[in-house]
């Protein structure tokens, strides 16, 4: 007879939360404190280590206006500023009307928030649109910060291990290890429903959230996805507004997020002109080539030691 050991994993709640924000994402819930405050904690007490590199990863990044502040680490998680519109996700899902000028706005946002995290020498590893989130100005802010911070020379100082959903990752070996390619492949997804409202591939959609569904939609659904994506069957090229600089970032054309922050910019500019934006930016040509995949590209100063990115554990802890 086999032997089995049971774990019995207790989720609990500290005694200053006033309510849940989000509690389905992930390995932590969100919850308000007060009317500036969140706290984000493990659902498991015990596991505080991946919020104990999440902190410091902040710390490392700073203040900056396209990044949720954090204000401390308690013994029981991480204190952050309060988003009132909550993630951008739930709030395009409840008002689609939202103009383009604002969508735009975002989609610059977005952008802006994943070039500056790439500057300090850090990589998400799972940007999604309900990582963004809206502040009481509806500007847009990145957070959930565990992923990867690396030394000017390459070397992995922090990594919290998180990964994209398979919506936002792009097919490799293996498959949890992130570059700035991964980053701005998942970005576009972001961008795409910003734009659009509708998520990559939309017929196939979860028809709901109950966990029998996520089950079988993630056994049924996520190979098609992925089938989708190593055979290039991207959304077309003119879709919508953005369309080139998503086919740009799905098939690796940027060597840099400043580069889509750019052409987001020229969109920008040209339709608040009343121009078409394919004056500005054109969609990829077929013979155009992916760029230099070198996992550390545009990122450390030297890369030249770290042709392949080490195995991944939790550090930093």
């Amino acid at each position: 007879m086999t032997n089995i050991t049971h774990i019995v994993l207790k989720s609990y709640t500290p005694h200053r939360i006033k309510r849940l924000i989000d509690p389905s994402g992930g390995s932590c819930n969100i919850g308000e404190i007060d009317d500036t405050t969140v706290l984000k904690y493990p659902r498991v007490k015990e596991d505080m280590k991946r919020v104990r590199i999440e902190a410091k990863m902040l710390e490392v990044l700073g203040s900056h206006p396209r990044i949720v502040q954090f204000t401390g680490l308690t013994d029981d998680g991480l204190l952050l500023e309060f988003m009132p519109n909550g993630n951008v996700h739930d709030y395009l899902s409840a008002h689609p009307d939202v103009p383009l000028h604002r969508r735009l706005a975002w989609c610059v946002q977005a952008a802006e928030a994943v070039a500056y995290i790439h500057s300090r020498r850090a990589l998400h590893c799972d940007i999604r649109h309900d990582n963004f989130l809206l502040d009481a100005n509806l500007d847009l802010k990145l957070a959930y910060f565990q992923g990867q911070h690396f030394s000017p020379t390459g070397a992995v100082v922090l990594d919290g291990g998180s990964c994209e959903s398979a919506r936002a990752w792009l097919p490799r070996h293996p498959p949890d290890r992130s570059n700035l390619y991964y980053n701005l492949f998942a970005l576009s997804n972001a961008l795409q429903f910003l734009i659009t409202g509708k998520e990559v591939f939309p017929d196939l959609v979860r028809s709901s959230e109950t966990d029998d569904d996520i089950l079988r939609w993630s056994y049924e659904t996520e190979p098609e996805i992925e089938r989708r994506f190593r055979a290039r069957e991207f959304p077309p090229d003119d879709e919508h507004v953005c369309a080139a600089v998503t086919a740009r970032c799905w098939r690796q054309l940027y060597t840099t997020a400043d580069q889509v922050v750019t052409d987001l910019k020229a969109i920008q500019a040209a339709i608040a002109r009343g121009k078409r934006p394919e004056t500005c930016v054109s969609p990829p040509d077929e013979h155009e080539q992916p760029c230099d995949e070198r996992w550390l590209y545009g990122l450390c100063e030297e890369d030249t030691h770290f042709k392949t990115q080490p195995n991944r554990d939790l550090i930093g802890y």
